[in-house]
């Protein structure tokens, strides 16, 4: 099995539909019938019925005929198919909601002309075309709303199949696992000796569920193994658009593009060469050591590691089109991944770990990737303050997640919001590592010598007043005082 619809795979799958006894709830056979809105509808009751079916693609077929499945060929030509002067794949991926991946291809079988159209499977929620959403009811393409038992079904199927273990690619052979999925860097990463044989390695795969045996013959990739150690992810069209990108530019806005890469690594196999390749292009400052200058990196690594793998590992590998991103700017570094945040912002350094992708975060805590301990926040947080910049941002643009690191600035370099966020910030810190903050912990945070006392106690003060910290023993005088963030006073537990 190939992972390009080249024309031997074509051919072959062809052959295989023309076997079966009759069209199924999956596959469609047409010979020149091309209605615009007829295809629409089909591909969501198709996509939908090959959820259910567990199938990871559904198909319709020109140029067969239905019955005899005899090839007679098509006059349908999808490249050149319009619908009121648009392009046919154009109009039809405007109107599925969700978008689906879908593609056409051709190939002539016994001199005829025969097209398929190969069809992603429904994932978390039903495909609908026009805004109704269509079932294949045996043969007949039917209103899903028309039949509310395959409707539950379906809905009971998207509650309890995780994206992770949905299928990436379908009936490959062991030899081609190996092929796809760089399975040395899973052994190095386990920490194990390689099995030994092909079959043994693919059974070692299939234990962490990075492949399942098909009933049908041969292994399904899962999105799990395809995302985390394929070799490249273009193999698998489902995924092949989640691969990290890393852009470094000239100056403070996206004008100027000076070098972009994308990865197409997986995330676990290419983690190392990503972060290699992002550390090793920061800027960096002298600082004296010893009596010697060296050369210090703008934003600590192990602060870029921890905010990296969260951001691999935090995604929303439902959103379509969108893919983790590393942005290098003059004076700043940008890490963003599709999905909001499931906790609040404020509330990262304390709220114990909560993953969308659970399989996936559980796999890179076995290959120490990612804390087991949390989300790594609370390090990046330490690396911020041990090396005195300003505190992380954090901002949730719709559909995203976005942590931004600051190079170097004084507190007097440092706006107002930069000042009670590194207070506030602190304040957690110290919190969930059973230490108090205090005046003077917060001016060695914050790089500010002792004379310079009064600075730090007005950004305290401010932080009191905006309501993000809290002064834990108020019945002391000023000097005697500790401040907790504003969480740990109304979970009441501010001792």
């Amino acid at each position: 099995m190939t992972t390009q619809p080249d024309r031997d795979y074509l051919l072959s799958m062809v052959r295989e539909f023309r076997k079966l006894p009759q069209e199924t709830d999956w596959l469609e056979f047409k010979v020149n019938q091309a209605n615009p809105v007829a295809i629409g509808e089909y591909i969501s009751a198709l996509s939908n019925a090959a959820a259910l079916r567990g199938k990871s693609h559904a198909y319709i077929l020109w140029g067969i005929e239905d019955g005899t499945h005899e090839v007679v060929g098509t006059k349908f030509s999808p490249t050149t198919a319009r619908k009121g002067g648009e392009p046919l794949e154009n109009w039809l991926l405007r109107l599925l909601e969700p978008r689906i991946d879908f593609a056409f291809h051709e190939v002539v079988i016994e001199e005829q002309r025969v097209v398929l159209l190969e069809i992603d499977r429904a994932f978390h929620v039903p495909v609908a075309f026009k805004g109704v959403e269509f079932i294949r009811v045996g043969s007949a393409k039917k209103k899903l709303k028309d039949h509310p038992e395959k409707e539950r079904a379906l809905w009971r199927l998207f509650d309890r199949v995780s994206f992770e273990q949905e299928i990436a690619l379908e009936r490959a052979s062991a030899a081609d696992v190996l092929k796809l999925l760089d399975y040395p860097t899973y052994f190095h990463l386990l920490r194990v000796p390689p099995a030994d044989g092909a079959d043994a390695t693919v059974e070692a795969l299939a234990r962490d569920r990075l492949v399942a045996r098909n009933l049908s013959g041969g292994f399904d990739v899962t999105n799990l193994g395809a995302m985390l150690f394929a070799r490249d992810l273009g193999d698998f069209p489902r995924i092949r658009r989640k691969a990290l990108r890393v852009i470094f530019y000239r100056g403070t806005d996206r004008l100027h593009a000076l070098a972009e890469r994308e990865f197409v690594e997986g995330y676990a196999s290419g983690f190392t060469a990503f972060l290699d390749y992002v550390t090793a292009r920061l800027p960096a400052y002298e600082e004296i050591v010893g009596g010697l200058r060296v050369p210090m990196p703008s934003f600590p690594e192990g602060a870029v590691r921890e905010l990296l793998a969260n951001a691999l590992i935090h995604q929303d590998f439902t959103t379509t089109g969108a893919a983790p991103m590393v942005e290098v700017f003059d004076g700043r570094l940008e890490i963003s991944n599709p999905g909001e945040p499931l906790v609040d912002t404020q509330r990262f350094l304390d709220t114990p770990p909560v993953s969308r992708n659970e399989t996936v975060a559980s796999l890179m805590r076995r290959f120490r990737i990612c804390e087991e301990r949390g989300s790594g926040i609370d390090k990046v947080v330490e690396e911020i303050e041990r090396h005195h910049l300003p505190p992380p941002r954090f901002d949730v643009p719709p559909g995203f997640t976005r942590v931004v690191l600051s190079d170097r600035k004084t507190l007097a370099q440092m706006d107002r919001q930069e000042r009670l966020r590194a207070c506030y910030l602190h304040a957690c810190l110290q919190f969930v590592t059973n230490r108090r903050m205090t005046n003077s912990s917060l001016r060695e945070r914050l790089g500010v010598p002792g004379k310079n006392a009064s600075i730090v106690s007005r950004v305290l003060r401010e932080a009191v007043e905006a309501e993000l910290i809290v002064v834990a023993n108020p019945e002391n005088g000023v000097r005697l005082r500790h401040y907790v963030p504003f969480w740990a006073v109304t979970s009441g537990s501010s001792e």
